[in-house]
């Protein structure tokens, strides 16, 4: 159920860019059972990391606090609607639950526009702005296949 003070902890992280001009104004934390697990502010430029975004940031310390790497129980507090490469981590996580704030309009009206990424993502490879081609299939499959039969396999 969606708490406030969760929100407005995200929100916070938000803001913290201002105070060290090393990010995007992005903040997020991880709940679980009423405590926050993780916190996350977009440090983008200041670890050179095109993936450290907010929410990543938060999923990696919730992992590491709950020793897992799924998040299954915990609810995600975004101060924005997450971009397609940080909603793919969320769902890869599990989380039950995700609540944001501002949407990907707002974000878009400062800069921070994912509706290319969104197109992008429907566009088959061949036809998108980044070319893309496919080879060695056969022998990646094999690989996977490899995996699909191993018998410690952790899977997720």
């Amino acid at each position: 159920m969606y708490e406030k003070k969760f929100m407005m902890e995200a929100i916070a992280l938000s803001q913290r860019f201002l105070e060290d001009g090393k990010g995007g104004p992005f903040g997020a934390v991880v709940v679980k059972d009423g405590e926050i697990i993780g916190r996350g502010s977009n440090r983008v430029t200041a670890n050179n990391d095109p993936t450290a975004h907010a929410e990543v940031m938060a999923i990696r310390e919730a992992c590491q606090h709950l020793k897992s790497f799924q998040l299954t129980g915990c609810e995600i507090y975004a101060s924005c609607e997450p971009c397609p490469m940080c909603l793919g981590a969320i769902y890869w996580a599990r989380p039950d639950h995700i609540y944001y704030a501002a949407q990907r309009e707002d974000c878009s009206e400062i800069g921070f526009d994912d509706s290319m990424i969104y197109h992008e993502i429907a566009v088959p490879p061949a036809e998108r702005k980044i070319p893309t081609e496919q080879y060695d299939r056969e022998e990646a499959v094999s690989a996977l296949f490899k995996w699909k039969n191993y018998l410690h396999k952790i899977p997720y």
